[in-house]
């Protein structure tokens, strides 16, 4: 991001391992919150972000990969192991960037647009970012659709 001369701020904090606390110790909201999940279809990753205070549905995606033409019959979360394997991070790090960043397609939720800035772990349980979603969108190059369920 500093290559790109985005801004944003950076804070260390207790190690968090969930989005709730995360947001605690930023002291955010927890809509503002960008959750990165990991998620096969098929026989390839992708990463999935969406507002901490959403939740994903799987029906959704599988929904959405069948309308693009795709065989979709099997879909699971990364295990821990497969997220150490491909990223080198532990849930809770990842941070919600795919290519060239993390190797994965990225999609994003419109839950996540409805804020001006969203925070997330960037990396460690220690460390988050904030930026503008604006700033975000425009350097994640993320394909966005709907794949949340309405709470």
């Amino acid at each position: 991001m500093e290559s790109k001369n985005i801004p944003f701020a950076s804070k260390s904090h207790a190690a968090t391992r969930t989005s709730e606390d995360s947001a605690r110790e930023r002291g955010d909201l927890l809509s503002q919150g960008a959750k990165a999940i990991v998620y096969k279809v098929e026989d390839q990753f992708f990463l999935f972000v969406f507002s901490a205070e959403s939740r994903m549905d799987t029906k959704k995606i599988k929904q959405y990969f069948k309308s693009q033409g795709k065989r979709v019959k099997k879909t699971r979360f990364a295990t821990e192991e497969e997220l150490l394997e491909m990223t080198s991070l532990v849930p809770g790090a990842v941070p919600p960037f795919g290519q060239p960043i993390l190797d994965f397609k990225l999609y994003v939720d419109p839950s996540l647009t409805q804020n001006k800035i969203i925070a997330f772990n960037a990396g460690s349980l220690t460390q988050s970012i904030s930026m503008r979603l604006e700033d975000y969108l425009k350097i994640s190059q993320a394909e966005i659709f709907h794949f949340t369920k309405a709470e």
